[in-house]
């Protein structure tokens, strides 16, 4: 079964430290803090690598300013070092399922780009390129296009 109108896959991180597994639960009262209407991702990926379910994927998502109705959202649990500072700090076990997740996802939207949050950032220099300079936001704390390519190539 194909689903229209999904262009994007988009990852994004939790910005927490690594010692912070949290799940959907806690994600889903940040944002209902925020007064959203809940959790805005449709899955979450803790740091042992389990994936908790967050909004339908048949529902909008509130996670991506400007492609929410045309993308899907999984959060990865961590992103942040003891400073607050963007790292890469996710597990072996976290890139597993994400890879999972993702493939799932892409068998439903064959067409969907998968990108990090970071990566819908303005080209404000117009060179075609979203660069670190441009970003608005660091999330999801690595390079997701790079990672994706990489393994459609050893496939």
């Amino acid at each position: 079964m194909k689903i229209k109108n999904i262009e994007y896959i988009v990852i994004h991180c939790s910005a927490t430290k690594r010692t912070q597994d949290i799940g959907a639960a806690v994600i889903n009262q940040w944002h209902r803090d925020r007064n959203w209407s809940g959790i805005g991702y449709q899955f979450v990926i803790r740091r042992d690598g389990r994936i908790e379910v967050g909004r339908p994927i048949d529902k909008v998502g509130a996670h991506a300013y400007g492609v929410n109705r045309v993308s899907w959202g999984i959060c990865m649990v961590g992103g942040i070092d003891y400073k607050g500072e963007p790292v890469d700090n996710f597990t072996d076990e976290q890139y597993t399922a994400l890879r999972g997740v993702v493939t799932v996802l892409k068998a439903f939207a064959p067409d969907a780009e998968v990108l990090g949050h970071r990566d819908l950032s303005p080209d404000l220099d117009g060179d075609g390129v979203v660069e670190k300079h441009e970003w608005l936001k660091s999330c999801p704390c690595f390079d997701v296009v790079s990672w994706w390519n990489s393994l459609k190539k050893r496939e």
